[in-house]
């Protein structure tokens, strides 16, 4: 069926080119959008899709829309040369131009009183409502361009992202924060516990990884004097997908020197309130059957506590074995070569950080989960770490960041032993990094966050707030 509509879209495309007519024109003579069309206007012109066609003698209707909304045209046999031509050829979806004064029909509707027609482009394909609907997710993904063009709720998701990201940028650069860019290729992938993509360097012959964080460049700048910095870039982690991880993402993270992790927690709290207003024109937003109540005071929550509360084991008495059973006997299906951290971090996800809703802080986890912080002053086990946590999800993390090079080593060195026991995410001894740090970094503290908060706040899962996210291949 489908090979018909488009055989006979085929005959209509040649018969306009017969009759003289280019199908794919080469520019526009617009004039006017549909938003700015107003009575008394004379001689406009407006382009767009063609969405409505409505046949009635010698006069035929037709509904343009272009990206701020939608004009009707009256299209009159004594004002169009070749009038038969397109009442009997154009298909919804072509593209056109309409120009004439602008008048209002008897039903009372703003129009053009056409004066001229012209095909801008000729659609070859019947849009999805004629033939196979649009409904199915996997099929909106895939074809995106047609989501957008039937679903204004998908268009405002895409029209709020850069306000997202606009926001995020003013704030810290009005704060002080200095805007640096830094490599999307690492020689080593560091700052996340997370499995890289590889890719070849033919100029250099040398094989790179694309970075998984952008933490440890911008910690290295720290080094160089400057004090506040920030970065918002791409990162990529070769792991699954779900509704709240993508391969592929934008991250900001920034760094601010002789700043603690507590006085980062106050800074962050202010920002994402700032953020989601803009974006969302209010501190209060809905995700799935909850309301999320931004503008409240957040509450600190003691990870420890929580672990304990919800998972029913204490921390600091759990040793490896305790973790593992636990997480066996819920059926997790843990990995044997699994470290303290990563069996604390696996019970945490799916039976602590699920309770938390509104938006918290929760602060002071174990030093096994966090390779890159610093630790408490009053308790070498526990590191000076804040996630903000809310809608049962991570939604930023910040510490204070470790700048003791001789512990830094050990730790990484403790991570690298991870890796040879088969921990694939563990992470890597950056002897680089290492000597930037053997230079003196300055006390300071760092955070970042993902388009997860976006994908929060428009209550979707990440990759639906991605205009093309990354699909596995249809078979044909």
């Amino acid at each position: 069926m489908l090979d018909d509509l488009i055989n006979e879209r085929l005959k209509k495309l040649a018969n306009f080119q017969k009759a003289g007519h280019s199908p794919y024109a080469a520019e526009s003579k617009r004039t006017h959008f549909a938003q700015d069309i107003r009575l008394g206007q004379n001689n406009v012109f407006v382009s767009g899709r063609m969405m409505g066609l409505r046949v009635q003698g010698g006069v035929f209707f037709i509904d343009v829309f272009d990206a701020t909304g939608k004009i009707q045209a009256v299209i009159k046999k004594e004002n169009i040369s070749d009038f038969d031509l397109f009442k009997n050829n154009l298909d919804i979806g072509d593209f056109v131009e309409v120009s004439g004064d602008i008048f209002e029909t008897k039903k009372g509707e703003i129009s053009v009183d056409a004066k001229s027609l012209r095909l801008l482009a000729k659609g070859l394909r019947p849009l999805p409502d004629q033939w196979s609907g649009l409904e199915d997710t996997e099929t909106r993904l895939r074809k995106r361009y047609l989501d957008l063009l039937f679903h204004p709720e998908v268009r405002d998701i895409f029209q709020k992202k850069p306000i997202f990201w606009d926001a995020c940028r003013a704030y810290l650069r009005e704060n002080g924060f200095l805007e640096v860019e830094t490599s999307v290729l690492e020689s080593i992938p560091g700052g996340a516990d997370a499995e890289p993509f590889i890719t070849h360097h033919n100029a250099l012959n040398m094989d790179f990884y694309l970075r998984i964080s952008l933490e440890l460049p911008l910690k290295k700048i720290l080094v160089g004097n400057f004090e506040k910095i920030f970065e918002i870039g791409r990162v990529f982690r070769n792991e699954g997908i779900d509704k709240e991880h993508l391969q592929d993402y934008n991250q900001c993270e920034f760094y601010w020197a002789y700043q603690d992790y507590q006085g980062m927690m106050k800074f962050v709290e202010e920002m994402y309130k700032d953020i989601i207003e803009k974006t969302a024109g209010s501190l209060t937003t809905s995700y799935n059957e909850d309301s999320i109540n931004w503008g409240r005071k957040w509450e600190v929550l003691d990870y420890y506590h929580l672990f304990e509360k919800y998972a029913d084991l204490n921390l600091e008495k759990s040793d490896k074995d305790d973790l593992y059973q636990k997480a066996a006997d819920l059926n997790l299906k843990p990995e044997k070569n699994l470290g303290r951290g990563r069996l604390i971090d696996l019970l945490y996800k799916k039976l602590v950080r699920p309770n938390i809703i509104q938006p918290s802080f929760l602060i002071n986890p174990p030093v096994d989960i966090e390779p890159l912080a610093k630790r408490l002053n009053d308790d070498k086990n526990k590191v000076a770490r804040f996630q903000v946590v809310a809608c049962g999800t991570e939604l930023g993390k910040g510490f204070s960041e470790n700048n003791d090079p001789i512990d830094q080593r050990k730790r990484f060195e403790e991570q690298m032993k991870l890796r040879e026991e088969g921990d694939r995410e563990a992470q890597r001894l950056d002897e680089d990094f290492l000597e930037a740090m053997e230079y003196g970094m300055p006390p300071s503290a760092g955070f970042g966050f993902s388009e997860r908060l976006f994908a929060v706040l428009m209550n979707r899962p990440v990759r639906e707030t991605v205009i093309f996210p990354l699909m596995k291949q249809k078979e044909k």
